[in-house]
Formats: structure tokens, sequence, C-alpha cells
């Protein structure tokens, strides 16, 4: 078996599927959209007990469920809180607003405003940040550079959909997250791309599970 080959047309299927509705899309939490990778999920789950985070920093919300998934996560633990940020809000679902663990805050992630209110939470609090709204090539290393400071030592930054370009789904996106992090991990040290993050073959972050040095 072409184990490279098998890896790549799953996870091609995952994202396209074959009628032209993504399955990805099509994912819920607790009835929450959430259009995520479940293998994923199961790695974020193990990272979040692992690492044990007071703070969850998330840039890009759309409808919550992702947000909603780490609110209830941390439910689970009994500890943590999300403090999540997009462009707009108008598309979250009432229940992820209302969700005593989630913050939310409206308008660019890079925009120097709103990283200044974000990085005033999370001063002095153990902070690991997922990275998953404009999925430019300009914009995601602009965002590397700014919350890669937030992050504690031993927790990670997850940078989603590096998978795209190419990598191997949606070929025509143009550079984007992976591109975005092969130039911040040349530029950097004290970060290790945790491949066993990437154990179950099929992943939407590809070379995206960056732990920060202990």
């Amino acid at each position: 078996m072409d184990v490279t080959k098998t890896v790549r047309d799953f996870s091609y299927l995952l994202y396209h599927g074959t009628d032209g509705q993504n399955p990805w899309k099509s994912l819920n939490w607790l009835g929450v959209p959430a259009q995520r990778n479940p293998l994923d999920s199961w790695m974020y789950q193990e990272i979040l007990a692992a690492t044990q985070p007071e703070i969850v920093v998330e840039t890009g919300v759309y409808n919550g469920g992702s947000t909603y998934f780490w609110a209830t996560l941390c439910d689970i633990l009994g500890r943590g809180e999300i403090i999540a940020v997009d462009i707009t809000l108008e598309r979250v679902v009432p229940k992820v607003r209302e969700h005593p663990r989630v913050t939310l805050f409206e308008g660019s992630s890079t925009s120097p405003e709103v990283f200044s209110q974000i990085r005033e939470r999370c001063l002095g609090k153990r902070t690991m940040v997922i990275l998953d709204s404009d999925h430019s090539e300009a914009h995601v290393y602009e965002e590397l550079k700014l919350y890669s400071q937030l992050v504690s030592a031993g927790c990670y930054l997850i940078c989603e959909d590096s998978n795209v370009n190419g990598h191997p789904a949606f070929p025509e996106h143009g550079p984007g997250p992976y591109e975005a992090l092969e130039r911040f991990l040349a530029e950097v040290d004290g970060w290790q791309v945790d491949r066993t993050r990437e154990r179950l073959y099929c992943t939407f972050n590809p070379m995206g599970y960056l732990k920060r040095a202990a």
C-alpha cells in the first residue's frame, strides 16, 4: 500500500467529498456547526488535557462550533476560558455567546486595538492559541508573529487549514497557512512542530501543531 497516497486521497476526500458537498462542512458539535476534521478534534482534547491552559485564544469564530467545542472541554476539565475573535460575530449562535467561559471580540484579529485587549486578558495566564481566520499567507503570517507572543512555555499554537493550496486540498487557493508557517518557522527559534499530533494520518493542519519550548 502506498500510505502517503492513501492519506492524501482520504484527506482530499474528507475535504472535498464526491458530490461537491464538503463533508467537513456538515459536522456539528452539540448542535452547533463546527466545520472541522474530527481527527484533529481528538488531538485537540488530548492537547487540552495534557497542557491545562487557563486561556484558549481562537481567531476565527464563524458559527462558533469550535469555540463551543473548546468551552465544553473546559467544562469537563473544570478550568479554562475561551477568548475568540472574528471580523463579524453576526453568525455566532446564541448558546455560544451565552456560555460563561466564552468571551468574544469583534474585529480583525491583527488590529492593534483587538490584539491589545486580548493580550491584556492573557497576561500572567497559561495560554494556548488556535489560528483559524483569514487563510491568506500574509494574514496568517501576521497572526503567527502576533499571537505566538501569547503562548506559554509547553503550550501549543495550532495553525489550522494548512492543508489548503494543494497540501493536499483546495489546490487553487494560493499561498496560505502552510506557506506562512514555513516563513515563520524559518525566522524564529523555540518552537517544535509536533508531528505526533498528526499520527492519525489525516489532518487539516499539516505542520500546524506548534509547541513552545518549555
